[in-house]
């Protein structure tokens, strides 16, 4: 029985161990813009076998954040073919019912995807997309990814269909609430400073735009996509010292 325990120990703390590093990695790669290395380590865990519930989860959302940055370069092949192995692992989740909300935030963000890589589905994925980003924040309200995608749903939406940059802004902060006490090292969290600081350029509030991108260099200063594109951009055409 000890060894049989001592043994379940030893993989669990493995588990751990990997998690950690693969965490790691994927931060490491998200501050110095080192996309081949998110790429290497995605495709390195995609091929483990016999993957717990938990560590499916955690290569769905470097999958997410790959897939989005691969939209943004106008890499739209490639963004096809990880956003298709995103909506595999999804559906195996989905069959293990497990953690149902976050896995409607996701499910928002892959339809709000097929709408980056194909403006036409708007008029018929926008509303899917919506309803998932709501259910996700109504069955838990804690869920802080959910509060983003209804952000980003808002912000992006035209205020003809019942876009606001303003209620956009309201679900980022939420978002950024429940994020802030364990954003230290997490990429998500790094990301949505970013989005809330632009969010508030666009809205003309540059005071609080500032404050978003500085928040974002507090927690790490060697952010090289703020640090050397971002902000001094930002402040030169705010004129700001």
């Amino acid at each position: 029985m000890f060894k049989k325990l001592y043994s379940l120990l030893l993989i669990l703390l493995n588990c751990i161990y990997a998690s950690a590093q693969e965490k790691e990695a994927i931060y490491r790669s998200y501050i110095s813009n080192d996309m081949a290395t998110w790429r290497n380590t995605i495709d390195a865990m995609h091929e483990e076998s016999n993957k717990s519930n938990l560590r499916e989860l955690e290569l769905l959302n470097y999958e997410y954040g790959y897939v989005g940055w691969s939209i943004g370069d106008k890499r739209k092949s490639e963004a096809k073919l990880y956003l298709n192995r995103c909506m595999d692992r999804l559906v195996k989740l989905r069959n293990e019912n497990y953690r149902v909300s976050v896995l409607d935030a996701y499910e928002s963000a892959f339809l709000g995807f097929q709408i980056g890589l194909a403006n036409l589905k708007a008029p018929r994925l926008g509303p899917r997309s919506l309803d998932f980003a709501k259910r996700s924040v109504e069955h838990d309200d804690n869920n802080a990814l959910g509060f983003i995608q209804l952000g980003n749903i808002y912000f992006f939406m035209p205020p003809l269909f019942g876009g606001s940059k303003e209620r956009a802004i309201e679900y980022y902060l939420r978002a950024e609430q429940l994020m802030a006490a364990d954003g230290k090292g997490d990429w998500n969290y790094l990301a949505l400073l970013v989005q809330i600081a632009g969010a508030f350029e666009d809205k003309g509030e540059i005071d609080k735009a500032n404050s978003f991108y500085l928040k974002s260099l507090y927690y790490e200063p060697n952010f090289s996509w703020v640090k050397d594109e971002l902000y001094p951009s930002f402040t030169k055409k705010h004129n700001i010292k």
